[in-house]
């Protein structure tokens, strides 16, 4: 997907992860008619499992709700029991894909050389990626989280990102899903040093590429994380599987 001459708009971004029956079409298609109604100043986006992407495209098809795949494959087909490939998830109605995810990367094994080979997948395919990156609580109390997240950024965002539009999101490993946050100071500190290379890398392009937060947003904390600098957007755990709760957090963007 070709970058924009024009400043991204924030993204939220919703990541069911390993959770979502059939009903949580309801979810789904609550937060489409809503957005329908009201209009939201950031784009919006689903990521189901890829047992309902196909399903979710449908149900929310015409409305501003878009949506992608929680991970793909480097290859695009072959003997890769139970991956998913990126013109699948085109196929399938997407057109975003996630990669990188630290839950990919821990209960995975991936590297940042197999997460840039998905990148470029994602990108042969014409999906626009978000590639997470995060650091884990022993690198933090290390006092080396800035190194370590600007390392993965190095190494899991290809050259040919370069005019293309993608985004970037940070996660504290530590903050996913145990209801703790990073502090805004943390937050900031993190989100500029990330910018830095983003602009070291990509130049202009670098200075206006998102960069999303994630790591246990939820209503009750989302404005105050939203405005905080260099925040371009949230991806977002669990509260994205209640309608009421994803839609006050894309309220606050």
């Amino acid at each position: 997907m070709t970058l924009s001459s024009t400043t991204p708009r924030p993204l939220v971004a919703g990541n069911w992860k390993m959770n979502g029956l059939s009903a949580a079409l309801d979810e789904a298609r609550a937060v489409a008619a809503a957005l329908d109604q009201k209009p939201a100043a950031a784009r919006v986006a689903i990521f189901p499992s890829a047992l309902l992407l196909h399903r979710l495209a449908e149900t929310v098809e015409g409305g501003a709700v878009l949506v992608g795949a929680q991970d793909c494959h480097g290859k695009a087909s072959g003997a890769h029991t139970g991956d998913v490939s990126a013109e699948m998830v085109v196929d399938a109605g997407g057109t975003m894909v996630i990669v990188g995810h630290s839950e990919r990367r821990t209960d995975h094994a991936e590297t940042c050389a197999q997460v840039a080979g998905k990148v470029e997948a994602a990108l042969a395919a014409g999906l626009e990626p978000i590639v997470c990156v995060g650091e884990p609580l022993e690198k933090r109390e290390a006092g080396q989280a800035v190194t370590y997240v600007v390392e993965q950024i190095r190494n899991s965002l290809p050259a040919s990102l370069t005019g293309q539009a993608f985004n970037v999101a940070y996660e504290p490993i530590w903050a996913i899903g145990t209801g703790h946050v990073a502090s805004i100071d943390n937050i900031v500190e993190m989100h500029a040093a990330i910018r830095a290379e983003l602009v070291a890398k990509f130049g202009e392009q670098g200075k206006v590429t998102p960069i999303l937060y994630g790591g246990s947003v939820k209503p009750d904390n989302a404005r105050e994380i939203l405005a905080a600098a260099e925040v371009g957007g949230a991806l977002v755990g669990g509260a994205s599987l209640k309608a009421k709760d994803f839609l006050a957090i894309i309220e606050a963007a």
